[in-house]
């Protein structure tokens, strides 16, 4: 009894030398204690020494004793799911599955196999086979929170947030409010959010923020009261967001809008100005910052933050679209062609650029390409008021009556108290 004692504790040694020399660094030198470990360690030393090489992340290690342990244990279902946890961190999917569907139904570790059987089919993006593996885990442990965690989790990732809400309703009845790391609360919030339920969502964001204002879930709840028309619980949050994490670039353009809601347009302004200065190749603020300029009456401002817009990324449509419309006021026809060029050379392409090219040749006095620009609009824009008094105005001063006539003839069936455009189709029946 003494010899096997004292070789215990010798084992029980190495295993707190090799340890040791993990911490300390030193490889080679654990590794040569793991080889001893292994040729006299008991069962119970390998295990414990399995487990606490896998949270000290020696994976290879932990594998080879729950591997030999498996082989004299073979029905041990524990090791099975150690194992497969083990192979799941070393990306080994398919070889963890091959251990989970190994464990008995009957045994007690098989709900937590399901659960991890789950996780990695929903890894897999295989939906429906991780949701039968939890209804499965239900079945056997139907008051477990971790599996509806599981499922609300599931659900949550599908985007089937009244199923998901449910879930996590279940495990917040039990009075649990945080499951690896996971607020329930925030996670209501962001269900009720995605769903639309914007002022269901509210208090359970404030919930989860009285335990910690974590920055994303102040986001939430920013983005969620913004949703709701709460514009100074939005500015409140979303301020406070900046000034704890100035590089939280989200958290800009979303103030920007709640402050021009709230009529502080000036701030707004400011606001997506010191977005810029943190993210400058932003093309959203840019055009933000574009449109509020315009709404301040600055169309120089307005064009120099629409062109970076568009700068960043050639393919942006409303930038370009807008900044057009603001060229046309100015009617700068060359540069109107020059960003539609450059958009489409980009590959992108809109039937308002028709419209817009159309006017641009026309007062370049390009009348030919005008012509053909106006009639490729005319297939999209043949019920746009705006567009047909155009083309009409242009049919007129290229003396093409009879086409001009059915343009001013749809005008006046779309207005008939419009006593110009009826001059002119009187006019024009009389030719």
């Amino acid at each position: 009894m003494i010899k096997v004692k004292e070789m215990r504790d010798q084992s029980v040694n190495v295993s707190n030398r090799m340890i040791q020399s993990l911490h300390d660094n030193n490889l080679e030198q654990g590794l040569k204690e793991f080889s001893e470990i292994k040729k006299t360690g008991t069962d119970d030393e390998k295990f414990e020494l399995a487990e606490e090489l896998f949270q000290l992340g020696f994976l290879d290690q932990a594998k080879e004793l729950f591997e030999i342990l498996i082989q004299r244990y073979p029905d041990e279902a524990e090791l099975k799911v150690l194992l497969a946890e083990t192979l799941v961190e070393m990306d080994q999917a398919e070889e963890a599955l091959l251990q989970l569907d190994n464990i008995n139904e009957e045994d007690e570790f098989y709900p937590r196999s399901l659960l991890l059987s789950a996780d990695l089919y929903q890894m897999q993006g295989l939906y429906e086979v991780s949701e039968r593996k939890l209804k499965q885990a239900v079945q056997k442990k139907p008051e477990e929170p971790v599996i509806q965690f599981a499922l609300a989790e599931l659900y949550n990732e599908q985007g089937r947030f009244l199923e998901a809400i449910r879930h996590y309703k279940e495990v917040l009845q039990k009075n649990i409010n945080e499951i690896a790391g996971v607020q329930i609360h925030q996670r209501l919030g962001e269900c009720y959010s995605a769903g639309g339920a914007f002022e269901e969502s509210l208090p359970y964001y404030e919930s989860a923020l009285k335990d910690s204002r974590e920055i994303n879930t102040l986001f939430g709840y920013g983005f969620t009261a913004f949703q709701a028309a709460h514009y100074r619980t939005a500015i409140e949050i979303l301020s406070e967001i900046i000034e704890n994490d100035p590089d939280y670039h989200s958290a800009y353009l979303l103030l920007a809008k709640a402050c021009e809601h709230d009529d502080q347009l000036e701030e707004a302004l400011e606001t997506a100005q010191k977005g810029l200065k943190v993210d400058p190749f932003n093309k959203e603020l840019f055009l933000y910052a574009g449109k509020l300029s315009l709404k301040k009456g600055s169309e120089k401002n307005a064009e120099s933050y629409l062109r970076q817009a568009i700068a960043i990324d050639p393919n942006f449509l409303e930038a370009a679209l807008l900044l057009n419309r603001l060229l046309i006021k100015q009617e700068k026809a060359d540069e109107i062609l020059e960003v539609i060029s450059l958009v489409e050379n980009a590959g992108e392409s809109d039937p308002q650029f028709h419209w817009d090219a159309a006017k641009a040749f026309e007062w370049l006095e390009e009348f030919e390409k005008a012509s053909d620009e106006y009639s490729q609009a005319y297939v999209v824009y043949n019920d746009h008021i705006d567009f047909l008094e155009d083309y009409g105005l242009f049919l007129l001063e290229e003396s093409r009556l009879s086409e001009a006539q059915k343009v001013f003839s749809k005008l006046a069936e779309k207005d008939p108290t419009n006593e110009e455009w009826l001059e002119t189709l009187e006019r024009l029946e009389q030719m």
